[in-house]
C-alpha cells in the first residue's frame, strides 16, 4: 500500500511540475519582446523613442507587464549597428523599432523576417529600405523624419529673411541621410544666389574644429539632422555665440540646445506615429507591408530669442514663425 501511495504521489509531483512548465513557457510567449537599435544617443532620437513607447502603453503594452525593451545603442558605429540587429535575430525578438538610418538599414540587412519599424530617417527610398512610400518593404516600414518643405523652409528663411549668402553645413559624409540633405540644402541655397561652404566630420570630436574652420567664410552655419554632429551641437553652439554666426538646426529638438531657428516637429510625435505602427502589426490587425511610410506631422518655423540675442540678430516682428517658450 506504502508503494502504490509513493506511486501515486510521484505521479502527482510529476504532473505539477509539467504544468508548472507549461505555465512559464505561455507566460513567456505572453511578453512581447521589442529589440531598439539607436545609433547614438542625443534628445532627438531619445525622443522619438519615448513616443514610441508611449504610443504601445497607451495601447496596452506595458513595460515589466507584457513588453520588454533590449535597447541597444551602437556609439555611433556601424559595424555595432549591425552586431545588434544580428543579435536581435538570434535571440528571436518580436520586433525591432530601428532609431535612425544606419540602425535600420542594419536592421533590414540582418532579416527579412522580424517585423521592423523605423523612425528618425530622412530617405527611406534613397537608403533602400523601402521601394516607394506607399510600397514598404514586406517587413519593413516606418516614419521619415524630413518632412518635403522643411529644408526649404529654413534656408530660404536664411537667404532671404537673415540675409545669409554664404552658407556653412556641417555633415558626417559617412552618414546617407546626412548627404541627402546637404545636396538638397546646396540646390535651395544656389538657386536663392548664394554659396554653401561644406565641412565634413567623421567623429563628435571633431565638431568643433570643423564649426571654428567656418569662422569668417560664412554668415550662418545650418546643421541638418546628422547624428554625429548633432550629438555634439553644443561645441557649434559656442562657436556661434563667440562668433555671432546665426545658427540654424534640422529639427527642433536642438532649439533647447542653442540654434537660432528650425523648421520641424516634435521628435516625440514622430516616435508616436511610428508606436502606433508597431501595435499594429503586433496585435496582428496589419502586417509591415499593409503600412505605407509616414511624413511627420505638426509641421512649423520656431525662433529661440534667448540664441538670437546670443548670436547678434535682431527678430523682426514681421517674420512668420512661432517663438520658442522653452520648456
Amino acid at each position: 500500500m506504502k508503494k502504490a501511495l509513493k506511486f501515486v504521489y510521484a505521479g502527482l509531483l510529476g504532473g505539477a511540475l509539467l504544468l508548472s512548465g507549461c505555465s512559464e513557457t505561455t507566460g513567456s510567449k505572453e511578453e512581447v519582446v521589442i529589440g531598439v537599435t539607436q545609433i547614438v544617443e542625443h534628445p532627438s532620437l531619445d525622443a522619438a523613442f519615448k513616443g514610441f513607447k508611449k504610443a504601445l502603453e497607451e495601447n496596452g503594452y506595458k513595460e515589466g507587464e507584457n513588453v520588454k525593451y533590449d535597447v541597444q545603442i551602437a556609439q555611433g558605429e556601424m559595424s555595432n549597428s549591425q552586431t545588434i540587429a544580428t543579435n536581435f535575430v538570434s535571440n528571436g525578438v518580436d520586433l525591432i523599432f530601428a532609431n535612425s538610418t544606419p540602425s535600420a538599414q542594419s536592421a533590414l540587412n540582418a532579416t527579412t523576417d522580424i517585423p521592423i519599424v523605423f523612425t528618425s530617417v530622412t530617405d527611406p527610398v534613397g537608403a533602400e529600405l523601402v521601394a516607394a512610400f506607399d510600397q514598404p518593404g514586406e517587413n519593413i516600414t516606418g516614419t521619415s523624419d524630413t518632412h518635403p518643405e522643411a529644408i526649404s523652409s529654413t534656408v530660404n528663411f536664411m537667404l532671404k529673411d537673415i540675409g545669409a549668402k554664404n552658407i556653412g553645413v556641417i555633415y558626417n559624409a559617412g552618414e546617407q541621410n546626412s548627404e541627402v540633405q546637404v545636396e538638397e540644402v546646396k540646390k535651395i541655397v544656389e538657386a536663392g544666389g548664394g554659396t554653401l561652404v561644406e565641412v565634413s566630420v567623421s567623429t563628435s570630436a571633431e565638431v568643433k574644429q570643423a564649426a571654428e574652420s567656418l569662422v569668417g567664410r560664412v554668415d550662418a552655419i545650418y546643421i541638418p539632422t546628422d547624428n554625429v554632429v548633432v550629438s555634439a551641437f553644443e561645441s557649434v553652439v559656442s562657436v556661434a555665440n563667440d562668433q555671432d554666426i546665426p545658427l540654424f538646426a534640422g529639427e527642433l529638438d536642438s532649439m533647447k540646445r542653442g540654434a537660432l531657428a528650425a523648421s520641424g516637429f516634435s521628435y516625440e510625435d514622430l516616435g508616436y506615429e511610428t508606436g502606433l505602427m508597431a501595435v499594429a502589426i503586433l496585435k496582428g490587425e496589419k502586417t509591415a507591408a499593409d503600412i505605407s511610410v509616414e511624413y511627420p506631422k505638426n509641421f512649423k518655423l520656431v525662433i529661440n530669442q534667448e540664441a538670437a540675442a546670443e548670436q547678434g540678430v535682431e527678430i523682426d516682428a514681421s517674420w512668420e514663425a512661432e517663438i520658442y517658450e522653452g520648456e
